[in-house]
């Protein structure tokens, strides 16, 4: 039964852009991980969602509460690209 993944990120992020481009990537891939749900919630509009998640960096990927990706400064695309992708594998198990 696949996961819902939280995407938290905020509109400008070039980390957020970054994992938007690998996610789309991925799926082009592997269509099989587009139905995977992915629902991306800016901080800045909806912080009611935000409550109950730990993290300081966005992007930040959520499973259920389960923290599986918290981006920090200095992550390169492959190194986003890698953590989308264990994400995405995590949700579809």
């Amino acid at each position: 039964m696949m996961k819902k993944l939280d995407i938290f990120y905020m509109e400008g992020c070039p980390y957020c852009r970054n994992a938007r481009k690998a996610l789309a990537e991925l799926i082009s891939e592997d269509p099989e991980k587009g139905k995977i749900p992915v629902e991306w919630i800016d901080e800045n509009r909806y912080p009611e969602k935000t409550e109950g998640h730990d993290y300081y960096y966005v992007p930040s990927i959520f499973c259920e509460q389960e923290k599986l990706y918290e981006a920090h400064p200095g992550d390169d695309y492959d190194f986003i690209r890698e953590q989308v992708r264990k994400a995405l594998e995590y949700a579809g198990r």
